[in-house]
């Protein structure tokens, strides 16, 4: 069943993995195997077709980027210094950003205990879509040992990776890199209904980014293959 879901897939997306010896980026990735995912998931948000919208994201994640180096990138900190993605040695949780974006009850302080717990170990990174006051605003938000920078659109002469980024998975997005910045998964920040009671939003949330870390500090190998991973019994 699963080989038969991987070939499946595989035509589909016209998806690969990528071995030891073959290295493809991020942005030539997507720009692959983006067309057809935008054409078959815009037919299932027509439609509102949720689970197929989800679905067609979780298989262009697993079949198509998962594996692919993440293009080394400039932004700015909010000293207004450029800073590269490839200055970051530990492992990488990036998560894309906006303001106009509501956080739930309990995202925030669920982000800010794990950061102060493994920040030794992993680092947290948040890339703001927003100028520099704003960025500055909303990271008093958070703990320290996040790491905050931005791209302000009004003057976005970024790269062409940053761009993608933002205009093709939509965002909030988490991209889970290792040591080398090979993606070892993207995800989609947890949903629940606004409202709910702060413990439970907590819950959720901690839960949520632990499962992400914990996966981040696993797989920080370096090497690793897809296939080998769905076909395994």
């Amino acid at each position: 069943m699963k080989k038969t879901l991987l070939v499946i897939l595989t035509i589909f997306f016209t998806g690969f993995s990528y071995s030891q010896q073959e290295q493809i980026f991020f942005s030539k990735a997507l720009s692959l195997h983006l067309p057809k995912y935008k054409e078959k998931a815009d037919k299932a948000y027509r439609t509102n077709n949720l689970e197929r919208a989800e679905f067609l994201f979780d298989s262009l994640i697993d079949y198509s980027l998962k594996g692919s180096q993440l293009d080394n990138f400039k932004v700015k900190d909010l000293k207004k210094k450029e800073v590269s993605l490839n200055e970051f040695t530990k492992p990488v949780y990036l998560t894309t950003y906006a303001s106009w974006i509501v956080p739930t009850e309990g995202e925030i302080p669920a982000l800010n205990k794990l950061a102060e717990k493994y920040s030794d170990e992993v680092d947290f990174v948040l890339l703001f879509w927003d100028n520099h006051a704003t960025a500055k605003e909303l990271a008093k938000k958070y703990h320290k040992n996040i790491r905050v920078l931005y791209v302000d659109e009004i003057k976005n002469n970024s790269p062409y990776v940053i761009k993608m980024m933002k205009h093709s998975l939509g965002f909030p997005t988490t991209f889970l890199l290792n040591k080398e910045k090979k993606i070892i998964d993207i995800r989609r920040k947890v949903s629940h209904p606004y409202g709910i009671e702060f413990e439970k939003s907590y819950d959720l949330n901690y839960s949520s980014f632990s499962k992400a870390i914990s996966l981040l500090l696993i797989k920080d190998s370096g090497q690793f293959s897809q296939a080998e991973e769905v076909l395994t019994p």
